[in-house]
């Protein structure tokens, strides 16, 4: 697992490449500001080809972040993530490695009849109940999270995972009450306790797309006041001191920053947004969608545009997302060594202090 040793000497190994704060602090230690995704991409071989030499390069340039699920591209993502750990001239106790466990995966390719292979595969074999499914394909039961976990550490072909989220649990309240899902997360989240005391993993979280960044009213908003308390219980009835809750993931760059503008989480001074509400209680932020899947490459608005540093619209875009308070790393997909390097070198230029950014939505 990643280490205080191994991420801090990992730091100092490339630390002095890049800007302040590039690399900060999660976990028992420290991960750079700038994280690879690998969630796009066909389920091929020769996609998985092209992310194994995009993750040596990130692994071996100054990036010790990867970010991954159980059915990104079919389990695929996963599978190479661990081949590219394994392949690249850095230890495991350098890099922190985060993936999630809720939507059923399919195994190497997309098959025939999608339905069809849930019901063999999950629902006739016992682990799934239909009735723990949304959208068909997804559930977060303590049986199938413990299930996913176990898969997932095959494919990483690894000990311990550094973060485990839950997957989209705003995907639950389509077919279920916002009580009932609360109940579910805080069920999920003793499990994970229990496997984080077994040393399974280091830390958990919760990722989402919509949960936490749409106002009060909206259909898929989910409290995160609510899901810490969920937490602090799931760790006092699993017997542990301390709460395995560290992180969260979710959406965030210029055009969709609602998780800084919109304060939709209550607090005794009032409602204030994910990321403020984050950074007060110590929960590390990881962005998703940090340069928008791509869109942002291409175009900023220019107001923004003119007071990010970066020598590319995308390294703009990165510093954007790595600048906003609470933030510790933005995620970017890229199954490319050409676009890791573009990526990184964002990092060799300073975010934008606090004053600057909040200068941007004045």
């Amino acid at each position: 697992m990643a280490t205080h040793h191994g991420t801090w000497g990992y730091r100092d190994r490339f630390g002095d490449s890049f800007g302040r704060t590039y690399f900060r602090r999660f976990g028992p230690g420290v991960v750079s500001s700038v994280g690879v995704g690998t969630y796009l991409g066909d389920p091929s071989t020769e996609v998985d080809d092209r992310y194994h030499d995009a993750l040596v390069t990130a692994f071996e340039s100054g990036i010790n972040l990867v970010d991954t699920a159980i059915n990104y591209r079919c389990q695929r993502s996963e599978r190479v993530a661990g081949r590219a750990l394994r392949d690249a001239d850095v230890e495991r106790s350098d890099v922190v490695v985060a993936t999630k466990g809720g939507f059923l995966p399919f195994d190497g390719s997309r098959p025939e009849n999608p339905g069809r292979y849930i019901q063999e595969r999950f629902v006739d074999t016992g682990l799934v109940d239909t009735a723990d499914l949304a959208h068909g394909s997804h559930a977060m039961t303590p049986a199938v999270l413990d299930e996913l976990l176990d898969r997932s550490l095959d494919n990483l072909d690894l000990d311990t995972v550094d973060c485990y989220y839950v997957h989209n649990p705003e995907t639950q309240l389509d077919t279920r009450s916002r009580s009932a899902v609360y109940d579910q997360l805080e069920a999920a989240f003793e499990l994970l306790e229990r496997r984080r005391t077994a040393g399974d993993i280091g830390a958990y979280g919760v990722a989402s797309w919509n949960a936490f960044r749409v106002p009060t009213d909206h259909e898929q908003y989910l409290s995160l006041p609510e899901v810490v308390s969920r937490a602090r219980t799931a760790a006092e009835t699993a017997g542990n001191e301390e709460v395995g809750l560290q992180a969260i993931q979710l959406p965030f760059n210029v055009v969709m920053a609602d998780a800084f503008t919109t304060k939709s989480h209550p607090t005794d001074d009032g409602p204030v947004s994910a990321l403020e509400y984050a950074h007060e209680e110590g929960l590390s932020v990881f962005t998703s969608a940090s340069i928008a899947q791509g869109s942002l490459a291409r175009e900023l608005p220019d107001d923004i545009e003119a007071e990010l540093s970066g020598d590319s619209t995308v390294q703009r875009a990165i510093n954007f997302a790595r600048s906003a308070p609470g933030v510790t790393s933005a995620l970017v997909g890229a199954s490319r060594r050409e676009h890791v390097a573009e990526n990184v070198a964002a990092g060799t230029f300073d975010p934008l202090g606090a004053g600057a950014f909040d200068a941007v939505f004045e």
